[in-house]
């Protein structure tokens, strides 16, 4: 063996100079940050050489990726602030058709607005995303250098809805521009297929059951299957829509979709909340949840931006219980599916008054392996042999995940974010001692900032009402100076 004495001498002093001493030489006792850094460092010159590195996970409990089935990383960000607390009383309670459109992002901010969510994403210890999003120059692109794994699904449509006065809904039908979507959606998922990362997929994206026809559900579904891929729909997610299914055909979304030969084992259902027997909608001249059971067909549930509105899934234990593979998603903000994890635990408890109902270990399995089985990746959520290295440490010294008696529920129920510090993609380090490493989050941030400006000052023009932002979403105090005083007490 041949020494490299000037290499060794400088790696020695690089080593020496992690934790010195006064009067020179260093100290790094075991188990501390300085011992960790010192291991950091020995561990890249071994990567550096080519030889295989395993990753010392004393101290810490190892999860799988979590998989996130459902998000709209291109736009949400931007919504902060603004859509936590309203929607269209007239229109069921949604905010979907009033307010949508008004808000959302111009397309050349769309990065910086994706990168913020999946830095978000990656620091709650997801590791795959499944991106529902209109295809845009640069999108692939962004998504393989954030480091994450990566479910391309470019969203379709024929048609768009829109309201003139806050009570009823219309839709705008555009076949042509609908062939177009198809046509930039496909190419998005060939490059997303060819992409040199290695970690990019693709789903097949009608965008909404109620802005797209028979025909290109089909046509869709067509394209699915030659390509191997799963496809996902926005369907059963508002009152209106459930309503403006039946207004059409004289059947529920459900029966509509199972009709026309497209609800089964290769249909993604986004929300799925509202079913017939849903108390918000009590339609009982159908039999929706036992069609969805036996279809195959799965859901992607996203508990928080309904909650927001006063909705919820009836529910997630009753779902899975009948054997319906169900995934969790994001869908809007804040890009955190620990929380989402504990919401779906926690409404469900509430719904059906059944503590039974959204036990801890329906959530976290749907987070992991029925994401997975929804992507139809049996690689994925799951720490095993022969699946992919993706995975976080959760750091068990830490004082919200004492005492460790449960540490997945407390992870979940108390800990949160705040005690996941490492994460993996691909085997690759994205996040460092709670830190992302692959997204400059300031940058990031910044533009997304500046994106939200731009939008805000020409909401009045697409509201049709003319309201500006303050006036469709009032600020928290009428005055942002101040908090408002309590009474004087008599």
């Amino acid at each position: 063996m041949r020494v490299d004495p000037d290499r060794l001498r400088a790696r020695i002093d690089a080593l020496a100079a992690v934790s010195p001493i006064p009067g020179g030489g260093s100290c790094r006792l075991a188990l501390t940050d300085d011992d960790r850094d010192g291991r950091d460092l020995v561990r890249t010159w071994m990567i550096d050489l080519g030889l295989d590195v395993t990753i010392d996970g004393k101290g810490f409990m190892a999860i799988p990726g979590l998989v996130n089935v459902h998000s709209h990383p291109f736009s949400e960000p931007a919504n902060k602030g603004l859509t936590e607390e309203y929607g269209s009383d007239k229109l069921g309670q949604s905010s979907l058709y009033e307010y949508l459109t008004v808000y959302g992002l111009n397309p050349e901010d769309a990065g910086p607005s994706s990168l913020v969510a999946i830095s978000e994403l990656l620091k709650s210890g997801v590791t795959t995303i499944t991106d529902l999003s209109m295809a845009r120059p640069g999108w692939v692109d962004d998504l393989a250098r954030s480091g994450i794994r990566a479910v391309v699904c470019p969203m379709m449509r024929q048609g768009v809805w829109f309201t003139k006065n806050g009570h009823t809904v219309d839709y705008a039908w555009d076949e042509k521009a609908g062939e177009k979507a198809f046509e930039a959606s496909m190419k998005t998922l060939d490059e997303a297929a060819k992409h040199p990362s290695g970690r990019l997929s693709g789903m097949v994206g009608p965008a909404q059951i109620d802005t797209c026809g028979e025909g290109f559900f089909k046509e869709a579904l067509q394209e699915a299957r030659k390509r191997g891929l799963p496809m996902q729909t926005h369907a059963c997610q508002a009152v209106v829509e459930f309503h403006e299914i039946v207004r059409r055909h004289g059947k529920t979304p459900i029966e509509w979709l199972n009709d026309i030969g497209v609800l089964g084992p290769d249909l993604v259902i986004g929300h799925g909340i509202f079913l017939n027997d849903h108390p918000q909608i009590h339609y009982p001249h159908a039999n929706d949840f036992e069609r969805l059971r036996d279809s195959g067909a799965s859901v992607a549930h996203c508990p928080t931006v309904f909650a927001r509105r006063g909705m919820v899934m009836n529910s997630i234990g009753r779902y899975m219980n009948a054997g319906i593979t169900v995934g969790i998603g994001t869908d809007t903000f804040p890009h955190n599916m620990l929380d989402e994890i504990r919401l779906v635990c926690y409404l469900a408890r509430v719904f059906t008054m059944n503590y039974k109902m959204g036990t801890t270990r329906h959530a976290f399995e749907a987070a992991t392996i029925g994401g997975a089985k929804i992507l139809r990746r049996p690689d994925l959520g799951r720490l095993a042999p022969g699946c992919k290295a993706d995975f976080s440490l959760v750091d068990m010294g830490h004082p919200y995940m004492q005492p460790s008696h449960e540490p997945v529920r407390s992870l979940i129920y108390s800990a949160g974010d705040r005690a996941i510090r490492h994460v993996y993609v691909d085997g690759q380090q994205v996040v460092k001692d709670g830190k992302v490493l692959t997204v400059d989050v300031e940058a990031a941030t910044a533009g997304l900032v500046e994106g939200q400006r731009k939008r805000l000052a020409t909401v009045s023009q697409r509201d049709w009402a003319g309201r500006d932002a303050d006036k469709l979403s009032p600020p928290v105090y009428a005055r942002k100076d101040r908090l408002p005083q309590s009474r004087p007490v008599d």
